[in-house]
């Protein structure tokens, strides 16, 4: 029974919103598409390149906090 309606949401997607190519953004041509695909792209890219930052300050945070410990540890009795 829910297969079937799922089967049924599925074949009445693409039609649900857009109708003759129009959809919620407006007509949908070669260009809107091209805009889209770059902005996803670019998207990416910046995602990618903040979560790196992130990540090197991060690292670099807990490469000085280990220093400190080493140094105010004291040495071990041998």
């Amino acid at each position: 029974m829910a297969g079937a309606a799922l089967a049924a949401f599925m074949a009445g997607a693409p039609t649900a919103l857009a109708a003759d190519g129009v959809g919620l953004w407006g007509r949908t041509d070669d260009k809107v598409i091209t805009f889209f695909a770059f902005a996803v792209m670019a998207f990416f890219a910046v995602l990618v390149t903040v979560l790196s930052l992130i990540q090197i300050r991060l690292e670099s945070r807990k490469e000085r906090l280990r220093q400190e410990l080493e140094r105010l540890r004291p040495p071990a009795a041998q």
